[in-house]
């Protein structure tokens, strides 16, 4: 195996993290994240035909009479899943996620990296159910006067980097995020993620990642998201308070390019057992 193969990957080092103590709920929540946002190479009978895709199915013989049990094969690189393959195979590359929702309720399992890397397991189909059902749910609306905020202290770093690594894809959404813990009329508290200056197409998109950090996270209280314009009150109020992550889109500086002379160029991601 060459230098480049051995290099420990994201879902290797969460997949031994789980491993490590299977136990522990947030570190096997932080295997199942690395999942579902990782890009995934599915292995494949034959090339994709347009949106059709034809997994490959491997299946085990359990003992007894009972029927096979069925996976389809995903690895976290390419060139993984040509070692598994020995040699060139049909694949395509997705997100965690969406090949947790296709294969949701076909009784088929993940066979991640197998037999290629120390993150090779096989993930059960009720575990693939229950990826695909905690990505899926739309956040649900609800409606709340606040009446007070304050400081949201006594958080765990864990959450807090599950924030910053969720919302940081969604950069150039919004002006700010600002967390803080709110209490409303109905006598009831919880913490409160604030977006600031969203543009409304952006608002779904940006309650699903707090939801996904909020669950991953472990983290068990109440959260709500709002949306709010930089010129209302409540805006200034958390400001003062809260915790803010920038969701300024960086400013990217290209750096001019060189003419090359024709030719010159040659290199034209339930307790898992």
């Amino acid at each position: 195996m060459s230098a480049e193969n051995e290099l420990e990957t994201p879902l290797d080092r969460a997949h031994a993290a789980m491993e490590a103590d299977l136990g522990d709920d947030a570190a096997r929540l932080g295997f199942y994240e690395r999942l579902a946002d990782g890009e995934l190479y599915l292995l494949l009978k034959s090339e994709a035909s347009g949106d059709r895709l034809d997994a490959d199915i491997f299946e085990l013989q359990p003992d007894g009479d009972l029927p096979p049990d069925r996976y389809a094969l995903v690895f976290d690189r390419e060139d993984r899943l040509a070692a598994f393959a020995e040699g060139p195979a049909p694949y395509a590359a997705l997100p965690g996620r969406v090949v947790a929702a296709m294969l949701a309720g076909q009784e088929i399992g993940l066979g991640v990296n197998l037999g290629v890397a120390p993150s090779s397991i096989l993930i059960p189909p009720a575990a693939v159910d229950w990826l695909a059902e905690t990505l899926g749910p739309e956040p649900e609306v609800v409606e709340g006067q606040l009446t007070a905020v304050e400081a949201p202290e006594g958080l765990s770093e864990r959450l807090l980097s599950g924030f910053a690594t969720k919302l940081a894809p969604a950069a150039g959404l919004c002006d700010k995020a600002l967390l803080a813990r709110g209490q409303y009329d109905d006598g009831s508290s919880g913490l409160i993620l604030a977006f600031i200056d969203a543009a409304p197409d952006a608002q779904a998109p940006l309650a699903r990642a707090a939801q996904e950090a909020i669950t991953f996270s472990g983290y068990e209280e109440r959260l709500d998201v709002a949306f709010f314009t930089g010129d209302e009150p409540v805006a200034d109020r958390l400001m003062r308070v809260s915790l803010s992550f920038d969701m300024t889109r960086p400013e990217i500086v290209e750096e001019p390019v060189t003419p090359k002379a024709p030719g010159s160029d040659p290199t034209k991601p339930p307790i898992l057992r």
